[in-house]
């Protein structure tokens, strides 16, 4: 015998009823100012450094000359002593912002786009450590990602949006580079990537690369794809790992492992910068949870086999030649000696003037 269904209550009764508590989650305040400010020390960092690249192309020297007439790698107290020239780093360090920029607002807009708390970009500013005056910019993303193709379209948004001002700032910067003048300077020697052999061959360029005073628009084309391909990397939470997550989400430990033990022979014999992705990466192995279903269309499967042409035209397996940890060891390593075997005669001297005093 079925219970008898209760009567819905009456508009007195309703009235009656206590009103449900809604609670309004509202989006965190951003800091517009911090990011504004670290904009603009990015771009002061960027400039000075671009300065001290206009001069040694207008001197037709390398872009790192390590003579001893020149400026230091970052020359503020230069800047300071004449403050105009400041304004010679304007091509270098507004090249590589558009660039840094388009990356970043790549992945900002599409975040937007499907609705995903995310903050601004946030330039850093390196004046000393990177060679460049800056170390990139990135987003945070605060909330959850909704499916596996909002992942793949915010992943692959800014390596594709950052390689196209970098391709058109290449074209230009090469036109305008040209040929070292008399013998070879010494002078930190870049690597470069395919992108690169391929726009001096459309160019009809003549001369090597390695033997080219690279305009500073095309220095910033060097740094632009050289951070497209560290982005592009299919590891941890890269824009590479978001693919590979998107795509093979069961694939993405392992992927990422593998690319881990790939750098760490890079590093011996190519660059040693690698060794310290290969330790980072790891950090960062573990992946948001993203719904696994629906699956990634065909349409974005060939946008993730574009992704992947951008990572062989720009990947540089040695961005710094002679600078792989096996040279560094054998140029580090006599001086390691030299500097062991004073420090332990100094003291065993030490040791002797304390058990025989004078």
């Amino acid at each position: 015998m079925s219970e008898p269904t209760p009567a819905l209550p009456t508009a007195l009764e309703w009235e009656q009823l206590p009103e449900p508590q809604v609670w309004v989650v509202r989006p965190p305040r951003q800091r517009w100012w911090l990011y504004g400010l670290f904009l603009l020390l990015t771009l002061f960092s960027t400039m000075v450094v671009g300065a001290r690249l206009e001069v040694n192309f207008l001197r037709q020297l390398p872009a790192f000359s390590l003579e001893e007439d020149t400026l230091s790698l970052f020359p503020v107290g230069w800047i300071a002593g004449h403050p105009a020239n400041l304004l010679m780093g304007l091509p270098f360090s507004l090249t590589l912002m558009c660039i840094l920029f388009a990356h970043e607002m790549g992945h900002y807009l599409y975040a937007r786009y499907y609705r995903v708390q995310v903050t601004p970009p946030l330039f850093i500013p390196c004046p000393y450590l990177s060679l460049f005056g800056t170390l990139g910019a990135f987003i945070r993303i605060k909330s959850p990602i909704p499916s596996r193709a909002a992942l793949f379209d915010i992943g692959v948004a800014g390596p594709l949006a950052g390689f196209i001002p970098a391709g058109f700032a290449l074209i230009y910067g090469l036109s305008l580079s040209r040929p070292i003048a008399g013998p070879p300077a010494p002078s930190l020697q870049l690597g470069f990537p395919l992108v690169f052999v391929l726009a001096a061959r459309l160019l009809h360029v003549a001369a090597p690369l390695s033997a080219l005073v690279l305009h500073p628009i095309a220095d910033a084309a060097w740094v632009g794809m050289f951070a497209t391909a560290l982005n592009l990397l299919p590891a941890g939470q890269l824009d590479g790992g978001h693919i590979v997550s998107s795509i093979l989400p069961r694939w993405h430990r392992g992927i990422s492992l593998a690319t881990v033990f790939a750098l760490v022979p890079l590093g011996k014999y190519l660059w040693m910068g690698w060794f310290v992705w290969a330790v980072l990466l790891p950090l960062t192995i573990r992946h948001p949870r993203v719904p696994r279903y629906p699956d990634v269309s065909g349409r974005r499967r060939i946008l993730a086999i574009c992704a992947l042409l951008v990572l062989v035209l720009t990947f540089t397996p040695a961005p710094l030649k002679n600078g792989s940890g096996r040279d560094v060891w054998r140029e580090g390593w006599p001086s390691l000696h030299d500097w062991g075997v004073q420090e332990a005669h100094s003291l065993r001297d030490k040791v002797r003037h304390l058990q025989h005093p004078k």
